[in-house]
């Protein structure tokens, strides 16, 4: 009787246990791409990790919340200063030269070469409800720049 108990205990738990952050499992493709929009229009976020060819910047963006509005705009302020610029999610087959079939996360800001530097069509690592996890490999030296957000 006890092992009955025990493994209808155990088999609510495990099936009643869920990440909690929605995370992606395996190969992000075209088929996640409102599931992206949605989850990064759901509030504000920030620059949790910016490196840029290896160097931690991530302080330069301390301070500045981001939101990834409808129709493309993308605001950006520190609560006395506010910039916008325009951001979305396609297929790299439609907007670069990439022979992969991956997700790219596009940011552009024009006017701040500060937020400048943000400004690329960024590789989908992962998302979830609470982060979203770029890279880009520069096409000039080969160095890998990595951008993770994460929800305020």
């Amino acid at each position: 009787m006890k092992k009955i108990i025990y493994l209808t205990l155990g088999a609510i738990l495990f099936l009643g246990c869920s990440k909690d952050d929605n995370d992606t499992q395996g190969e992000i493709t075209s088929g996640d791409i409102d599931a992206i929009k949605s989850t990064a229009q759901s509030g504000e976020w920030h620059v949790s990790s910016y490196l840029d060819s290896g160097n931690d910047e991530t302080n330069a963006y301390a301070g500045y919340r981001f939101t990834f509005g409808p129709n493309g705009v993308l605001g950006v302020t520190d609560g006395n200063t506010a910039l916008s610029g325009a951001w979305s999610i396609t297929t790299s087959d439609s907007d670069d030269d990439s022979s992969e079939d991956d997700i790219d996360f596009n940011i552009i800001f024009n006017g701040s070469e500060l937020f400048e530097e943000l400004s690329d069509d960024w590789d989908m690592v992962k998302y979830s409800d609470a982060k979203i996890e770029l890279f880009d490999v520069s096409g000039g030296d080969g160095t890998t720049d990595y951008l993770t957000f994460e929800k305020m």
